[in-house]
């Protein structure tokens, strides 16, 4: 997450001990009984803090889910650094970035289902924490199509910003915490096939 994202998120005292202590234990609660069922006061209770004391590190409820959200996307965007690291072609890049992505969506969505919900509502309430996370993406599709093109993979001819949007779009079903949980028996299939379509829209 960003230094600016940051600073919007959190105020107050700059007690870093406090605030993970509050994102710990609101990550335990909204868990077990989802964020859109939880408010500050829930949060309060288990916690042993005031209201009035959480709101001196946290503006609202979703600052909170903010920050948790964050954590886990960057999660994600772990897993998919490390899928990728050492593969040798741009086409094997995009088959392998789709299937990681599906994986830790679903992954996810079976292990931790109330903390996937933070992440859809994130995607649906466009929170900077979601919205940051779909730019790197979109960033990292036409990163691999650059690559693609330099090493003769991929055809030239079509706009880089145009392409990169244009796979994003036809991924996204598949990788948006929000869709995604409806594709959710698709997704394994579509990852293959959707690889397979998008590369032969790129061939030279």
């Amino acid at each position: 997450m960003t230094k600016q994202t940051n600073d919007l998120l959190t105020r107050g005292p700059s007690d870093h001990s406090v605030r993970d202590q509050v994102v710990e234990a609101a990550t335990a609660h909204f868990g077990h009984f989802g964020y859109e069922k939880t408010t500050v006061s829930d949060l309060a209770k288990a916690i042993g803090f005031s209201k009035a004391y959480i709101y001196k590190f946290f503006d609202s409820k979703q600052a909170i889910g903010e920050v948790i959200c964050a954590n886990r996307l960057s999660q994600i965007a772990e897993i998919v650094s490390n899928a990728l690291a050492d593969v040798p072609t741009a086409s094997e890049k995009l088959r392998r970035l789709l299937r990681t992505l599906t994986e830790a969506g679903t992954d996810l969505f079976f292990h931790d289902r109330m903390l996937y919900d933070i992440a859809a509502v994130a995607s649906r309430d466009n929170w900077p924490s979601a919205v940051e996370h779909q730019a790197r993406l979109r960033q990292l599709i036409q990163d691999i199509i650059q690559e693609g093109r330099q090493a003769g993979e991929f055809e030239r001819k079509t706009p880089l910003d145009e392409a990169a949007e244009a796979i994003y779009l036809v991924m996204r079903p598949y990788i948006c915490p929000l869709q995604l949980q409806y594709n959710l028996d698709s997704a394994p299939a579509a990852a293959v096939l959707l690889s397979s379509l998008i590369l032969r829209s790129l061939s030279p």
